[in-house]
């Protein structure tokens, strides 16, 4: 190899390397507002929701009320998809069938159902696929892999959650547990077993939510770093906070929370309130299932009407289900837009793509905008190789967001791949 094959070559890597992942800001972001309060107007109100707090309420508490876990051993292990998949470690190397057989049975899939225990989280937890803290990414050399898709973080779970467990690992570290919303894998030292006495203590009926993001309580110590939406039950002046003795029994610890940290649920629906709460999620970093605790897009959008007492699913393909569905996938784009634009309701309606969920705040320019927590731009660089602009955090943006930069991948946009939005003050 000559010296001038050798430097076109090292050009070549080098470029590349280069052009695979950017940070380059896109014009959205200086085009449009970042702050949430431009784009709330003074008719927002949203229909009956004191009854569909008590809906939240009864979903929330599904797991000690009525405690039975009606998910299928099928659905429970679905995560026995990735054995079959090229899947690496956070070394970057590939995982070998052995350590997947390992994994699978400390899963101990056989008691599937049999502990049937009721429990609370007293630690924000990171709910896994499988029993482990390891991490498994698909290919991390390629676009949109790697670092923070980490797919055995299947979600996260705040503090004082009721949980109900199916059973533990072969080795006791773990715990198979179902919430109102989400299944997976807990540390065991991270939950409480609550008995009948301790629920009828908590279930006070008079429920506070964070309406803050990332705040710190404390009894004589630090206890968490509180979340938006993270709920409180209060007992005269005193907030009730799940805390476990020895034995892995929840026992009840009376806080005091700022006052500014919280409000009674559910927050009413009005002008005031939803700059409030969309203020304080605007920006934040994204976290790929909830990563070192921050949100990704359903999560975000879980969290922001969970404050209002609208009940959310996790993942966005199951929040289409939480109001009224449109479907508009086969209109050309002009249409969807014109039809968002006309029928959407300023920030409660979602919109929905398969792997992504925004929420609609309104039109400006004639475009519809949305707030939403996003990871990046698709790109095409070197040889039609694809790349991503990296965005990375809860931005406003129309749908059509990075489309001014010289590599950004047309072929099928945000706008392309939209399939229908959600009125979720609407019925099914």
């Amino acid at each position: 190899m000559n010296l001038k094959t050798v430097f076109f070559t090292l050009f070549i890597a080098i470029f590349f390397s280069a052009c695979v992942h950017q940070n380059a800001q896109i014009a959205d972001l200086k085009e449009y507002s970042q702050n949430p309060n431009d784009y709330v107007t003074d008719d927002l109100t949203f229909n009956n929701q004191q009854k569909t707090n008590k809906y939240f309420d009864k979903q929330y508490f599904n797991v000690w009320t009525n405690p039975k876990i009606s998910i299928s051993k099928r659905v429970a292990t679905w995560g026995l998809v990735y054995k079959k998949r090229e899947i690496y470690l956070q070394n970057f190397s590939k995982a070998s069938k052995q350590w997947f057989d390992k994994l699978i049975d400390n899963s101990n899939f056989d008691d599937f159902k049999k502990v049937s225990k009721r429990a609370i989280v007293v630690k924000n937890s990171a709910l896994k696929v499988f029993p482990t803290i390891e991490m498994m990414f698909y290919n991390p050399y390629t676009a949109g892999e790697g670092f923070p898709f980490d797919y055995n973080q299947n979600s996260q779970i705040k503090i004082n959650t009721p949980i109900l467990i199916s059973h533990f690992s072969k080795d006791k570290a773990w715990a198979f547990i179902k919430s109102a919303s989400v299944f997976g894998w807990i540390k065991v030292d991270n939950i409480a077993f609550v008995n009948n006495k301790f629920i009828k203590n908590f279930m006070t009926n008079n429920y506070y939510i964070a309406t803050k993001d990332k705040f710190n309580i404390y009894d004589e110590f630090f206890i968490e770093k509180v979340q938006l939406g993270t709920i409180f039950p209060k007992k005269n002046s005193k907030y009730i906070v799940a805390k476990k003795d020895l034995k892995h029994n929840a026992y009840i610890k009376y806080i005091s929370i700022n006052e500014n940290n919280i409000d009674k649920k559910p927050l009413k629906f009005n002008t005031h309130n939803i700059s409030k709460i969309a203020s304080q999620l605007i920006g934040e970093q994204y976290g790929w299932g909830g990563i070192f605790n921050f949100r990704d897009c359903s999560s975000f959008t879980q969290d922001f009407f969970s404050v209002f007492g609208k009940y959310l699913e996790r993942n966005s393909s199951k929040q289409i289900e939480n109001g009224k569905y449109i479907k508009i996938k086969d209109l050309s784009n002009e249409e969807k837009k014109e039809f968002i634009a006309k029928n959407a309701k300023p920030f409660k309606t979602l919109i929905h793509l398969p792997g992504h969920i925004m929420l609609y705040i309104g039109n400006k320019n004639n475009e519809p905008l949305v707030m939403h927590n996003v990871w990046g731009v698709k790109t095409r660089v070197f040889l039609q190789e694809k790349g991503r602009n990296i965005i990375g955090k809860n931005i406003i943006s129309t749908l059509e967001f990075g489309k001014e930069l010289a590599t950004y991948d047309d072929t099928k946009n945000v706008l392309d791949k939209i399939e229908g939005i959600v009125i979720l003050d609407e019925k099914r």
